[in-house]
């Protein structure tokens, strides 16, 4: 069954029980002060002070020997994986997704997104595990299917 909740995800977070939940699937602002081709922005993309405690709370609510995956900005992943770490989470994998797009150009073309595997505790080893370079299908504005994981199949 899924559940959709607006809020503060900090303030969210705080009121599920510790050790209640099976696996974290996390695409946070990355820290970047994005602005879409429309002129839309993300809530909180400018300033870092929720990465601490939002890691914090993931860390509580998650249950022992279990896996997040988040997705980063990877020009600011000091300050996530600072957070994660400073929370408990042992980085455990990392992924790539590959785009058939370039989202951004500078001074190279930006044609991945990035996501790591975190650890609280010491989850078992999956029997066949996932390739850490995956493809990415833009589908508009539907969800990607490369960032839609299961736990499943990080530990199958």
């Amino acid at each position: 069954m899924s559940r959709y909740m607006l809020g503060d995800s900090v303030q969210v977070m705080s009121n599920f029980p510790a050790g209640s939940i099976d696996f974290i699937l996390t695409d946070p602002p990355y820290l970047v002060g994005f602005t879409d081709r429309s002129g839309r922005s993300i809530a909180n993309d400018t300033n870092a002070d929720w990465v601490l405690p939002a890691s914090r709370e993931m860390f509580r609510v998650l249950k022992p020997n279990s896996l997040m995956v988040s997705f980063y900005g990877w020009n600011r992943v000091d300050a996530f994986v600072g957070a994660w770490k400073s929370a408990g989470f042992r980085i455990v994998g990392h992924l790539v997704f590959t785009k058939q797009y370039a989202s951004k150009s500078a001074f190279v073309g930006y044609q991945h997104e990035n996501a790591y595997i975190l650890a609280k505790g010491r989850p078992a080893l999956p029997a066949q595990p996932l390739a850490d370079v995956q493809s990415w299908q833009y589908r508009g504005s539907t969800p990607e299917p490369s960032k839609i994981l299961s736990r499943t199949s990080l530990l199958k």
